[in-house]
Order: C-alpha cells, then sequence, then structure tokens
C-alpha cells in the first residue's frame, strides 16, 4: 500500500516552487511606522516617476510552457509581493537578525519561533499584478488624468521575525528589509537590513517541535516518573508517550513570566508496532508541570493509582491488523483520469481555473492562504471578491471538569502552528486525479530552514451535477456535471489531524471547509467508574464530550479594485408575516435585510429558524436589475460553546462568543485571539477588543471573522479511528452575476461510460420453486 501511494504521488503530483509567508504587522509597535517609512518613500517615487513600461513587461511577451499537461506562463520578475519568503530570503533573515545581537551570549539564545513575509499594502499587491507579473492587469489600478504613472521597480520585500530569547525568556518582533541579491545562496554574506525590532512584553510565543521532543525526554529520564510508571507495570520507557500541553491561563501560577507545559502521559503496548494507537492507553494521576525555558521538572506528584486501560485489539489500524486480520476484500481499484491534463494554469503560485484566478500562500500559523481572489466576467472583466482568505485559529475545549482534562482547550494554531504541523503529501494518497503540489518553507527553532515538500495539494473534483431540467412534453434533457477546484493542505496536531480545504465552483461559489479525523483523547476509568462527561468506548477507557471551532478570516473585497473601500454587509432574516389584510391566507413570508452600520452591532449569531445569513455589498456598483453587487456568507451546521461565560479558556477566546464578526480592516488585527494566547492573561485580547472601537462599517474595506464548530460527542464508531468529520460554509454571489455563470458550462466537459451489460450478475433472485418452498 505505501509502495503504491508513493508511486503514485510521484505521477501525479508536480512541485511548485512553494515557500512561506505571513503578513501580522504587531498593533502599536514601533516595526509599523518604520516599515510604514520605507512604503511613504517608495510612494513619493511612484508619484515622482513617469517611467512607461518597457518590452518585457507587456503581455504579448509572455510565453507559455507545459509541463506535465499543466500550462506556465512565464515571469517577469521573480518574486511577487505575495509570494512566501523563500529558503534563501529566510536564512539572509535570520542572519540578519542573528548579526544584530548585542553580544554573543545574545545571538546564541535566539530562538526562531516564525519567520514570515511581512504583507505589503494593498496598493503595491495591485501594482504587482498591473504592471510587473503577468497577466498584466492594469485596469487593477485607478487612472489618472495624465495616465498611470508606473514606478521603476516595486518596494524591497520584508520579512517579520519572531525570536524567543532561551536565556532572558523574552520575545521580541523584528522586521527585515530583503535586497534582491541573496548571497546566502552563493555563500556570502547576508544582505538584510534591519528596519526595527520590538520586545514584547508579558508573552509566551508558540511552542515548537524541538521543545515537544525536549519535554518528552526530560519527563521520561526523571526519576520519580520512572517509579511511578514501573508502579503502573511498565518498565519500557520507550513505549510512554509524553504530550506538552501548553498550560493556558487559570490563574497567576500560568502567568507568562515562566514558559510552561503541562503534559498528558499515554503508553503503548508493544514497540515492535509503530502505528499502533497509542492514545489507547492513557495514563492518570500523574501530575506534571514543566519550565520549557530551562526544561526542567517543577511539579511532580503521583496522586493516584488508575489502571491502564488494558490492551485493546482494536488498537492497531495498520492494513491486514484490523479485526483480527480481516480487511474488506470488496473494494475494487478506482481511477480518477484526465487525459489531456487538467483545465487550471499555474504560474508560480498564481493560479487561473476558468474564470477564476488568485493567489496561493502559506504561513506557519494559518497554514493555507488564498491571495487575490476573482472572477472574470465576460465584458466586465476581472473583479475582485477577496483580497484574503484564511483559517486563522482553531480551539478545542473539552467538557470534562476533572482532571486533566478541564485543561485540555489547545489554541491550534496560535500555540501550536497549523501550517508547521502540516503534512507531506508523499506519505500517502490525501488528493487523488491530476495534482498540483506546492512546497512550503520555514525556520526551525534554532534557526534552519526546512521545507515540506508537496505540502499544499490542487486538483479539480467532479461534484455531481451542476444543473439539470428535463422538458416534458418535448422529452428533451439538459444536464451538466458540476466541477469543482480544490485547494487544500492537511496537519497533525497531537491526536487530531484536520483538513483544511478551499473549493471554487462554476457557478460562482467558493465555499470552506475543515475536516476533522485523526484519533480520540482518551481517558482512563476505575474499574467500575462511570462518568457522565463522555462515551465509554473500551473496557477502562473512554472519550470526553468536546467541540472544535475554527475561524476563519475573510478581508473581503467584493467588486473593489486597490484603494476603493466600499462594501458593507447586511444581516438578511426571513420573517413570517403577521394575520391580516395582506395574509389572509396565512402562508406568506418574506425576507428582511437589515444594515449593520457598526462593529458592536455586528456581532451576530447563526439562527437557523430565520435562515439567517450574511451579505457583503459593494456600495456604488450595480447589476442590470440596479440591486448592488454581493457575496453572501450561508452558514452551515454550527454552535457556540456549552461551557458558562465564566469559563477561564473563555478568557481567551472571547471570539467564541459569537458566530460572526465584521471589523473595519486594520493593519496588525489578523488573529482572533491576538498573536501570542499561549499563557496569556488579559481577558478579551484581540477580536472583542477591537470592536470596542465601534468603527463604522457602512461603507468601508471589511473583514469578516466566521466563527464556526461542531460538538463531538463521541461514539464507539469513533474508535479506534475517527471518521472524517465536516464542518464549513458557503460564499455565494448575491446579485454579483446578472445570470448563472454555470449557464455556459458545456455538456461535453465529462465522458460517460456505461459498462452495465459488463457488471456481472451476481445477485440473481431466488427461483420460483424455492420461493415456493420459503
Amino acid at each position: 500500500m505505501a509502495s503504491t501511494s508513493k508511486k503514485a504521488t510521484a505521477a501525479c503530483c508536480d512541485q511548485g516552487d512553494s515557500s512561506l509567508g505571513h503578513r501580522g504587522t504587531p498593533a502599536k509597535s514601533p516595526a509599523v511606522p518604520a516599515a510604514s517609512s520605507a512604503s511613504q518613500e517608495w510612494n513619493e517615487d511612484l508619484k515622482s516617476t513617469n517611467a512607461a513600461v518597457i518590452s518585457l513587461l507587456r503581455p504579448e511577451t509572455a510565453t507559455k510552457a507545459t509541463i506535465k499537461g499543466i500550462q506556465y506562463m512565464a515571469r517577469a520578475q521573480t518574486s511577487h509581493p505575495l509570494d512566501p519568503l523563500s529558503p534563501a530570503e529566510i536564512a539572509v533573515a535570520i542572519s540578519t537578525v542573528r548579526a544584530a545581537g548585542a553580544t554573543p551570549e545574545v545571538r546564541d539564545s535566539m530562538r526562531f519561533v516564525e519567520v514570515v513575509l511581512l504583507e505589503p499594502d494593498k496598493q503595491v499587491v495591485a501594482l504587482a499584478d498591473a504592471y510587473f507579473f503577468p497577466p498584466f492587469q492594469p485596469s487593477l489600478l485607478p487612472r489618472t488624468k495624465g495616465g498611470s504613472i508606473i514606478p521603476r521597480e516595486l518596494p524591497p520585500r520584508l520579512a517579520r521575525l519572531v525570536v524567543y530569547n532561551k536565556k532572558s525568556n523574552g520575545t521580541s518582533v523584528w522586521i527585515v528589509q530583503l535586497s534582491e541579491v541573496h548571497a546566502a545562496t552563493r555563500g556570502g554574506h547576508h544582505r538584510g537590513k534591519v528596519v526595527s525590532s520590538k520586545v514584547v512584553p508579558d508573552v509566551q510565543p508558540p511552542m515548537d517541535a524541538v521543545e515537544y521532543a525536549e519535554c518528552e525526554a526530560v519527563v521520561k529520564e526523571y526519576p520519580r516518573f520512572i517509579d511511578a510508571m514501573k508502579k503502573r507495570g511498565i518498565e519500557d520507557m520507550d513505549l510512554v508517550m509524553v504530550d506538552a500541553w501548553c498550560v493556558g491561563y487559570y490563574s497567576e501560577v500560568d502567568a507568562p513570566s515562566r514558559r510552561l507545559a503541562k503534559p498528558l502521559i499515554f503508553c503503548r503496548t508493544e514497540s515492535d508496532c509503530p502505528m499502533e494507537n497509542g492514545y489507547a492507553r492513557p495514563v492518570e494521576g500523574i501530575h506534571v508541570v514543566v519550565d520549557m525555558q530551562n526544561m526542567v521538572l517543577l511539579e511532580f506528584e503521583d496522586r493516584k493509582l488508575v489502571p491502564l486501560p488494558p490492551a485493546d485489539p482494536l488498537r492497531n489500524y495498520t492494513p491486514s491488523e484490523t479485526r483480527g486480520g480481516v480487511d474488506r476484500s470488496d473494494v475494487k481499484l478506482l481511477k480518477i483520469v484526465q487525459p489531456e491534463g487538467p483545465s487550471f494554469r499555474v504560474n508560480g503560485r498564481y493560479v487561473e481555473w476558468q474564470k477564476w484566478n488568485f493567489r496561493i500562500g502559506f504561513t506557519p500559523r494559518e497554514g493555507l492562504v488564498i491571495h487575490s481572489v476573482a472572477y472574470v466576467d465576460g465584458s466586465r472583466g476581472r473583479r475582485p471578491i477577496a483580497h484574503r482568505l484564511s483559517f486563522v485559529e482553531m480551539v478545542v475545549p473539552y467538557g470534562d471538569p476533572n482532571e486533566p482534562h478541564y485543561r485540555k482547550n489547545a489554541f491550534d494554531a496560535g500555540e501550536d502552528g497549523l501550517g508547521k504541523n502540516a503534512h507531506s503529501l508523499k506519505k500517502g494518497c490525501d488528493c487523488l486525479g491530476y495534482i498540483k503540489c506546492f512546497d512550503a518553507h520555514f525556520t526551525n527553532f534554532t534557526g534552519g530552514v526546512e521545507t515540506i515538500e508537496n505540502c499544499v495539494c490542487m486538483h479539480e473534483e467532479d461534484h455531481g451535477i451542476l444543473w439539470k431540467h428535463q422538458d416534458w412534453r418535448t422529452g428533451l434533457a439538459e444536464v451538466r456535471r458540476s466541477r469543482r477546484l480544490s485547494v487544500s493542505f492537511m496537519c497533525t496536531v497531537a491526536n487530531y489531524e484536520y483538513g483544511f480545504y478551499w473549493y471554487f465552483y462554476q457557478d460562482g461559489k467558493i465555499e470552506a471547509e475543515v475536516k476533522l479525523t485523526g484519533v480520540l483523547s482518551l481517558g482512563a476509568l476505575q474499574p467500575g467508574e462511570f462518568r457522565k462527561y463522555g462515551t465509554m468506548i473500551a473496557p477502562g477507557l473512554y472519550a470526553p464530550v468536546h467541540q472544535h471551532f475554527s475561524v476563519a478570516r475573510m478581508d473581503m473585497a467584493v467588486d473593489c479594485k486597490a484603494g476603493e473601500a466600499h462594501n458593507q454587509v447586511v444581516e438578511v432574516n426571513v420573517k413570517v408575516e403577521g394575520p391580516g389584510k395582506e395574509n389572509i391566507h396565512n402562508n406568506a413570508f418574506y425576507a428582511e435585510e437589515t444594515l449593520l452600520r457598526s462593529e458592536l452591532e455586528a456581532m451576530r449569531d447563526c439562527n437557523p429558524r430565520s435562515s439567517r445569513h450574511w451579505i457583503v455589498r459593494n456600495t456604488r456598483t450595480v447589476n442590470r436589475s440596479g440591486q448592488l453587487t454581493g457575496y453572501k456568507l450561508v452558514p452551515s451546521s454550527n454552535c457556540l460553546p456549552f461551557s458558562s461565560p465564566e469559563a477561564m479558556f473563555l478568557r481567551r477566546a472571547a471570539f467564541l462568543k459569537h458566530n460572526l464578526w465584521v471589523t473595519h480592516y486594520a493593519s496588525g488585527e489578523d488573529f482572533p485571539g491576538g498573536e501570542f494566547p499561549n499563557q496569556n492573561p488579559r481577558v478579551g485580547e484581540g477580536l472583542a477588543t477591537w470592536v470596542k472601537q465601534n468603527r463604522s462599517l457602512e461603507e468601508t474595506d471589511i473583514v469578516l471573522w466566521y466563527v464556526f464548530g461542531i460538538t463531538h460527542v463521541p461514539r464507539l464508531e469513533d474508535w479506534p479511528v475517527m471518521p472524517v468529520e465536516h464542518i464549513g460554509f458557503m460564499l455565494q454571489p448575491h446579485g454579483f452575476f446578472n445570470c448563472s455563470p454555470a449557464v455556459d458550462v458545456p455538456p461535453n466537459a465529462c465522458e460517460l461510460e456505461i459498462k452495465e451489460n459488463d457488471v456481472k450478475d451476481e445477485m440473481k433472485p431466488n427461483p420460483p420453486s424455492l420461493i415456493a418452498k420459503l
């Protein structure tokens, strides 16, 4: 199986020149004025320069090449302003910051949590798309009386670094200007320039994989821990798993003045079974607190001896080992074939698929980022829809008030990093068909550059029927197959796997989906013990109830060019007409719209009883009916936290209190719980604080924050592996097009192959004689 998947991946995955990037400028940081100063100087150059576009930048000079059926467009420059940092740029940024350290001791103590692209202003992106990078779209920039003014070059790229000092336990944020010539690739010195640096007090940055490994080693070497495991019948420490969970914030003991972890302990049963589910045997009753700065145990206590759950034969989920070594034998080979290649075109990180176009980014915190989403709409040309789409947080609170489960409320993006935990698609059949893959590059804790090969997957999928109608009078029928473009990545955070997907459809829809799978985080029970806060799934083993909340951040730009802020948000609720002259048959209902005028008004919750949804509209563009053009956010099934408002984890996750938040775009407002949620003692940092400004939303640059989740009451069928659960939402055109974009999809875009005569009739009916006997 493994060898087959490797061969399939090698045949269908074409590696892209991907790298890593990020946008977050710290609010109220000295880094902002300094970076803005460089941008202002460039803007002055833009105003004063009246240079013509050189012939190399003309659209007609762009050539095309074809690799494995994918069309590539020639690039005018090497790095688009939104391209994630390349490995060379990451290395330059790190060496620049290291060189700026005041003493050798400071330089040696630097640990690099994050190195990402500081994303430029939207005007810079528009200029790059208009004149510097194919397919060249001058219409993206507003025209002046004297014609377009084009600078000779784009502003330099900036890197943003989060640096943890292991000796001082301090956290700092650096902005580094990068040069075009990366001497690091030729073995030379760094070519970066420190624009600004700032120490951020009273915070703890995300944990790193290196720290997790060191924490496990320290705990497993601790003599009292070894004795405690022997009491439970465990002599072999290689079987023990130590997951270094962040402590969260429950009292001043958890304050960020110390870098702390409170590990969860599990134990495998066999050392020669690498795919055994080690989470099947939780070790309860052991209390451990680890100082992650100095890698020492601060607290250790063997509080209660809970027997390890017995070895369950279902714990081994490797092929041919489940259910007594019998796998299904009735699954035939399924092939996804595109003999003419895919319908999308790729130029670096720029993607064109049918009438859609966008750019693919990636950050160690968010993972996949979709930039500059637009739709080419006939004579109306390229119509922007969103500037930036990403999943910015994932919070998983557990509902068991007992130790250690009440502390299990992980911030999987802010405490760990979704992108840093992403998978290489070389290791499984995550995607099928003709696949385009993109790599991801990021720093490790000590400043080295690492690459996740084939991290982002892009491919086309058949999605059933797009539309169909049959005229019963004539017998004629028209039907079109639906096809969607899927862009996704997957990551593992401890026991859970998450898949993050953006789907683009032929009828103008955009769907966001999170798939949850992996294995459950479990608890052990005393003989005869029962807990109402979970489901017993095996002898001595139970799964606590919990919730998963994901937050999508959508920087919208519906029909807005660079520099335009012409969007607003309306809420739509379906109302039942009261009895009276206008409703004499008592059947009347209608949709009522309410403009969300300010940020405090725009804290909203889903309401399936009124079919509630929200529309982002352009205030100055109309369709052929004279209505404002827009895109609507349609919720799927959703929930809110079941914990009481006083729950301690809600201090850091106040954004979970509502399903929808809307803010006026501001640089630095990137993460709903603030940039550093780890051990954060402050109440309501992030969204809950920003909206107190109550900025106007009547006509502005709109950012939607949609919080969507699922309540997981575990089943026996979730053991030993958890089948995929789906949560998400839809962005649908609402008056954006004058008619359905699906109307012109050709009928011959799929191949129908009926082989019913070749299928063996293995389910023949019983003969009449046998029926008579029965």
